[in-house]
């Protein structure tokens, strides 16, 4: 950190530790909320008494939210104080989180609607964080910045599972939303005395249209591809979806393009730094989920693991990208993302691979070491490469390309899951035995069962080594400068 005291919008001192502490503290609630539900479905489908394809909406619907509100977080990030912002984000979140606490089991719409009133904090609060920190760090020491947010956006959904699961096991389901209420608050109390107005702002005037555009487009675009697992590629209404959003995405992408003060400024794209960066956390979030998706449930519905035991096998791949990520972001301001990027997408490859070969027996130690080497790739990968491609951008579209770069990974992320449960549903029932066999060789049958669901894994992760192949072929066209440092300039 520099010795001289950094200066608000307004030519004020403020303490930049403490500011970044708080929104480290905020964020970490906010984006943990992604996750923490996962391995509580269960018990909230007996408690609200609601079918899986009910309960999966806490999660689709929350992402759906938080997808939506990421392109529109541009606008709100160059047109209000970004202290207002990130309270207000968080005063949202914290109405959100409330009503699903106190959500009576009569109602599943008031929990619902608690969780999508939480998303929409969410999907404003995270751009806020990156732009913040992109804002007040000056480009040599912003891989570091972004390495402590990394911690943040990177462990939170990770450890949620875990938490989760240890929760339902020994408290009531309430405790999940009650636990994270007094923190939220302890945030906006810090926060109206730490928290300072550190972005530039260049008021844009609204553009209704855009907005339309854009809630549509991503919203059909993340809906279509949230209920693929579900319906398959053929559905009526999954191919309807797409296609709306596809259009109605291309008609906003003509809109930004043609207007003279655009909603999000796509031009970012402009910038091949910038441009390769965004593909490759996209592919990289896509080879991501493989894992995060298809491990619990091999550990699940394959070894006998309950949902707990499930995500501790996980945790230590967690916590290893949480260490990681502050120090890949020193190491990215010394030896700029490059070789970093190309060392974390072999790893990321080497360690995806072995679990093609997966068996009802595999030790779990063997999973518990080839996941934590997953994860410290990706965090070899992520924030340094995200780094890379905002220090391509001058200062006036950070906020643009934070948007742009969420967004992406969001649509990436979506793509991906749809992709790997396509795959993972289709060749299990491919591979399905015949149900004569239930009455004449029960246990042949459920050996064949088994054999038929391992078949579906593999196959979903030859997939996601694919992904691994396509980001590891990205990272040869990165600059292999230390840094490309526009941040500072106007366009």
């Amino acid at each position: 950190m520099s010795d001289a005291r950094p200066l608000d919008i307004h030519g004020k001192p403020y303490n930049r530790t403490v500011l970044v502490l708080v929104l480290l503290i905020g964020t970490f609630c906010t984006v943990l909320n992604q996750t923490i539900l996962s391995t509580a479905f269960p018990t909230l489908m007996k408690a609200f008494d609601v079918s899986t394809s009910a309960v999966q909406w806490l999660t689709t619907g929350f992402l759906l939210v938080n997808g939506i509100m990421i392109p529109i977080s541009a606008w709100l990030i160059n047109r209000f104080n970004s202290k207002v912002l990130y309270m207000s984000a968080m005063t949202v979140f914290l109405i959100g989180t409330i009503i699903c606490y106190i959500a009576p089991t009569s109602s599943f719409a008031t929990l619902l609607i608690g969780r999508l009133v939480q998303a929409a904090g969410v999907g404003i609060s995270m751009p806020i964080l990156q732009t913040i920190m992109l804002t007040i760090f000056p480009p040599e020491k912003r891989g570091t910045a972004m390495g402590m947010a990394g911690i943040v956006i990177g462990l939170a959904p990770a450890l949620g599972p875990t938490l989760s699961g240890w929760i339902i096991d020994s408290y009531n389901w309430r405790v999940l939303f009650g636990m994270i209420i007094p923190i939220v608050i302890l945030v906006l109390v810090l926060a109206s005395f730490q928290m300072k107005s550190v972005i530039q702002l260049s008021k844009p005037k609204i553009d209704v249209p855009s907005i339309i555009l854009s809630t549509v487009g991503f919203g059909s675009l993340l809906y279509g591809f949230s209920e693929v697992g579900d319906k398959g590629w053929g559905d009526a209404l999954v191919l309807t979806t797409l296609a709306i959003g596809v259009v109605v995405i291309a008609l906003f992408i003509w809109r930004q393009l043609t207007m003279e003060n655009p909603f999000l400024e796509l031009r970012v794209f402009k910038s091949p730094v910038f441009t390769i960066a965004a593909m490759l956390s996209g592919v990289t979030n896509m080879a991501m989920v493989g894992a995060e998706m298809v491990l619990p449930l091999y550990i699940q519905n394959i070894r006998g693991e309950s949902a707990f035991h499930s995500g501790l096998t996980l945790l230590a791949g967690s916590l290893m990208m949480g260490i990681m990520m502050p120090i890949t972001g020193r190491i990215f301001d010394k030896y700029g993302a490059k070789r970093l990027a190309m060392t974390g997408m072999f790893l990321l490859m080497a360690a995806t691979a072995p679990f093609i070969f997966l068996t009802a027996t595999t030790p779990i130690i063997y999973i518990v070491v080839l996941y934590a080497v997953r994860m410290f790739g990706i965090s070899m990968v992520m924030m340094p490469v995200t780094t890379s491609g905002m220090n391509a951008l001058p200062m006036n579209l950070i906020s643009h390309g934070t948007a742009v770069n969420n967004t992406f990974r969001q649509v990436a992320s979506s793509i991906g899951t749809a992709i790997l449960i396509s795959v993972l549903s289709s060749v299990t029932k491919g591979n399905m035995p015949s149900t004569h066999m239930v009455k004449t060789l029960p246990l042949a049958f459920r050996d064949k069962m088994i054999d038929a669901t391992l078949s579906g894994y593999h196959a979903a992760f030859i997939v996601a080594v694919i992904f691994c192949v396509i980001g590891f072929i990205i990272t040869f066209f990165l600059s292999s400068k230390k840094s490309t440092i526009n941040g500072g300039a106007k366009a």
